[in-house]
């Protein structure tokens, strides 16, 4: 099993806070009630009144919202480190699904045990605010991809916040990382259809920039990628602690 100190979430919340052995022991139980998911399932239902949520340690997963004619928005993806269902323990409902991608594992924390954490460590219900808007921050980009950047543009510049996402969990690096996702996947989140999605793909690929191929996303060109995308990082927030 994997000690606390080599989680997907210490590493995240690490670059935020330098965390204590005190705080690495409240993050430890909050592991503890650990469950295992299996692809295409919901684990959160939008509208769920269940104040529960979930710290994601393996896997991937899709946020979505359905619309009233049955439709869904993907709205992002959770990799490990994320936190699930956050908003439903603050709110009385979740406003959206969960659905794993992959088989994935879970640590299920209740509100209860959240709220005791925040009020033990100070700290670290900071370093999970922060957490939390730098998600928000990520939702803002994404709609600024949607209304204002080309396909090229928001094709590259979602697959460099991926980028930059795994690599602070130690899944990535800037010449690539595996990636579960569909071509309808990224259409969906995209606002693309799955065609236009391949044929970008393709034209990015030609370019020399990046490849997208079973399941691994090999990036060829970084600083040419980020040139297209004209991604600036700063949204993301990981370039080292500011609480020590």
């Amino acid at each position: 099993m994997t000690s606390i100190h080599d989680s997907p979430l210490v590493r995240k919340l690490s670059a935020f806070v330098a965390l204590s052995e005190n705080e690495l022991g409240v993050l430890e139980r909050l592991h503890q009630r650990r469950r295992s998911f299996v692809a295409g399932r919901d684990m959160v239902h939008q509208g769920q009144s269940e104040q529960t949520a979930y710290i994601l340690s393996q896997g991937w997963v899709c946020s979505y919202k359905i619309q009233p004619d049955g439709t869904r928005q993907v709205v992002d993806f959770q990799i490990p480190g994320d936190f699930l269902g956050l908003r439903s323990v603050l709110l009385r409902t979740s406003d959206h699904s969960f659905e794993p991608i992959v088989d994935i594992e879970a640590a299920e924390v209740s509100a209860e045990h959240l709220l005791d954490a925040f009020a033990q460590t100070p700290r670290l219900a900071t370093a999970i605010l922060w957490a939390a808007s730098r998600d928000e921050a990520m939702v803002v980009e994404h709609l600024v991809g949607i209304g204002r950047r080309n396909a090229d543009a928001r094709m590259a510049h979602f697959l460099l916040e991926l980028c930059a996402r795994l690599s602070l969990v130690n899944m990535g690096s800037r010449s690539g990382y595996d990636c579960p996702l569909t071509q309808y996947h990224l259409a969906d989140v995209l606002g693309l259809s799955a065609v236009h999605v391949n044929r970008v793909l393709r034209h990015l690929r030609e370019q020399g920039l990046v490849t997208f191929r079973n399941g691994e996303v090999a990036i060829h060109d970084y600083r040419g990628l980020v040139a297209l995308a004209e991604f600036d990082p700063a949204y993301l927030d990981q370039a080292g602690p500011l609480l020590k």
